[in-house]
């Protein structure tokens, strides 16, 4: 992997003499279409087939190797969600997704807490996901990590329907079926998708059915309307907890016996739909409108008696107003959001897979308000300036209904951004900038006192940090595009765990914590057969300040102390991924490798999960007849047949840190298409 990263810097250095250009346009940053070479951020794009050509289209994790900064865990756990952790934000989410903010077609996948989720996100009907990291992505509101955002392509010219059928190692299946077209004024295409898998460890079996669509009016005219709607239902998913070191050392296939003991398990449902208006105004300007509301169940049954039962029943909605005007070398856009939702949160004990005595019963109301601003401004033939801020206004109302005490609490946060673009040929921009954010904590983390007793811990405060970044972008020869970014960060009050024990985790405020690091991609552009791509991350991310945590790591629950410059659990330092493409029709294939450098388990640094290094490969055929596009795919996943630990729980009380991922593993694929 070190000489695949090293060919990669020498195409670059080659290709310094080229002088054409072809400018990715990016969104996420300016909240409008912008060339990526105009914006001082670090802003990646992923388009549909980089998501769905060999792969499942199943997890985001499958993809997003190839953005730097960016690592995404399947934990092999669908009870958990994905694992996924932006310049070592998020990497703490010992479920779900947290520190960075997750949009689908425009609604956030978010809470208003900042807890989030991917199992809604549809793969098959993606146009693009787009990955914004660094300062910019505080003007999305608690986002400190970065954005990732998903769009659903619109329907095709012509109505068409496709189909698709997966097969694959642990008798996992998927199958899906897609229908769109332009149908007079009124674009559309929806999907619906069955997803199967047994599992690659005991107990760990998982549906998934996901429906996704999206209608769009008037699009080449003043005013467009969208309306996007997405249904999840995701009953009994099965969780086999994590592994200690010496069960993960004997049979990584196994799941904990707390797993089977108590039947530890998942359902989610959730159903939500959204309207997008956008109208030009004329004179260079324009306003959107969006308007979104859903609702979301979950029971989880947890590997532990007392209180081992969760339930939540969440109603939630929002709605933004955006304003843009372009003039000239002047770009402005100012807006205000608005998210709400009422949690129904009921505790049961686990009578061994049953819920047992109801022992917590409460309604949780959050709310975000937020207003921003930002604007670019073209001053000089070379030089754009970029400004913008942010205010968030994030409140907590918890109402108890049964045995604990509630209360209120808000957190507010102004994150100001600038930065500066010098575009040093018309392929090649330098950038600096700089910037603040904010981290509120989420509902699972303020849920439990830091003191004896019951109800929230309301004295636990929002994390904020300081954020500086330097970069280079290239597009060269129409051959390469090159980005290169350089990043310091300075967080104050991190929050962590204070004690995790009994399966009641409490979170406390500690300094500072750092994270430096640079980020290094490379891209073929050309339209030969063969092309190439590799993504490099080094983070050094360390607590700056000592203090006490009580995490299992000790017997009889002992305080341990975290020495200054331990490094941040769930983070590798060092994270590169290179692939190689060849493609003439009708064959193609691709070989893929990750290395992943070894990751503390626990904020002390007592116990380590070993760095790995995998190989994919994937051969298909495409055919096209008359109105008939036909492909077929094999891969091989984990060729070495690797016995590693993807992901770890981080500070897991009873030392199941490890996530063991599968062996080598097979799947193909079938996927047809029909244009009438």
């Amino acid at each position: 992997m070190r000489r695949t990263l090293g060919g990669g810097l020498a195409a670059l250095g080659l290709c310094m003499r080229a002088f054409a250009q072809e400018d990715a346009v990016v969104v996420t940053a300016t909240r409008a279409p912008r060339p990526a070479l105009e914006i001082p951020a670090s802003v990646d794009r992923l388009y549909g087939a980089d998501i769905r050509n060999g792969r499942q289209q199943v997890n985001l994790s499958e993809s997003m190797g190839a953005v730097p900064g960016i690592v995404v865990s399947n934990r092999q756990n669908y009870a958990q969600d994905l694992q996924i952790s932006s310049r070592g934000f998020g990497a703490r989410s010992t479920f779900g997704v947290r520190g960075i903010r997750l949009y689908a077609d425009g609604i956030p996948a978010n809470q208003p807490d900042g807890q989030g989720q991917t199992g809604n996100f549809d793969l098959g009907t993606a146009e693009r996901i787009e990955v914004l990291r660094g300062p910019f992505s505080s003007l999305y509101g608690n986002a400190a990590g970065g954005v990732i955002a998903i769009d659903t392509r619109d329907g095709p010219p012509e109505p068409t329907i496709e189909g698709d059928l997966l097969a694959g190692s642990y008798r996992t299946r998927r199958i899906g079926a897609i229908f769109g077209g332009q149908f007079g004024a009124v674009n559309g295409i929806g999907s619906v998708s069955r997803f199967h898998t047994d599992g690659y460890r005991n107990h760990s079996m998982a549906d998934r059915d996901l429906a996704n669509a999206k209608l769009k009016v008037g699009g080449d005219g003043a005013t467009s309307v969208t309306v996007v709607g997405n249904f999840l239902d995701q009953p009994q998913t099965q969780d086999p907890l994590g592994l200690r070191r010496s069960q993960f050392q004997q049979d990584p296939r196994q799941a904990d016996s707390a797993a089977l003991t108590f039947n530890t398990r998942k359902t989610i449902q959730q159903e939500q739909a959204g309207v997008n208006v956008r109208h030009r105004l004329g004179g260079g300007n324009e306003v959107e409108g969006v308007l979104y509301g859903g609702n979301r169940f979950v029971e989880q049954f947890l590997g532990l008696q007392n209180n081992g039962v969760v339930r939540l029943s969440t109603n939630y909605d929002g709605g933004a107003l955006r304003f843009f005007h372009a003039s000239g070398g002047l770009r402005l856009s100012s807006g205000a959001e608005y998210e709400a939702m009422s949690q129904g949160r009921k505790g049961f004990d686990n009578n061994f897979g049953t819920p047992g005595a109801l022992r917590r019963d409460e309604t949780d109301e959050v709310s975000t308000t937020g207003f921003f601003a930002q604007g670019e401004w073209g001053f000089a033939q070379r030089w754009i300036a970029h400004a913008g801020v942010r205010t968030s206004d994030v409140r907590f109302n918890i109402t108890p209904l049964l045995g604990s005490n509630g209360g209120g609490v808000g957190y507010t946060g102004t994150t100001p951004v600038a930065g500066l673009v010098f575009r040093a040929t018309p392929t090649v921009s330098l950038y600096g900038t700089v910037g603040r954010g904010f981290e509120n904590p989420t509902l699972v983390e303020i849920a439990n006192r830091d003191t004896a007793g019951t109800g929230p811990n309301l004295t636990l405060r929002a994390s904020r940090s300081r954020h500086a970044e330097l970069g280079l972008k290239s597009v060269l020869g129409g051959r390469l595009r090159a980005n290169a970014a350089l990043f310091h960060i300075v967080t104050e009050d991190e929050i962590v765990v204070d004690q995790n024990s009994g399966g009641r985790t409490t979170f406390k405020n500690v300094g500072h914590t750092d994270r430096d690091g640079v980020e290094l991609s490379a891209d073929t552009i050309s339209s030969g057969p063969w092309h190439a791509r590799v993504a490099y991350t080094y983070l050094n991310a360390r607590f700056r300040e000592g203090f006490n945590t009580v995490i299992g790591v000790a017997p009889n629950n002992t305080p341990v102390a975290v020495a200054p410059g331990s490094s941040l659990p769930g983070v590798p330092k060092t994270y590169l991924y290179g692939e190689l493409r060849y493609r003439v029709q009708p064959f193609f294939a691709q070989l893929e490798g990750l290395h992943k450098a070894k990751v503390a388990v626990n904020d002390p640094n007592t116990d380590f999960a070993e760095s790995f290094t995998t190989w994919n490969v994937v051969a298909g055929l495409e055919q096209r007849r008359n109105r008939w596009r036909f492909s077929e795919f094999a891969r091989v996943d984990n060729l070495g047949d690797r016995n590693y630990s993807g992901s770890v729980i981080v500070n897991e009380t009873s030392f199941r840190y490890f996530e063991p991922s599968p062996r080598r593993n097979m799947s193909v694929g079938l996927r047809a298409a029909l244009t009438f």
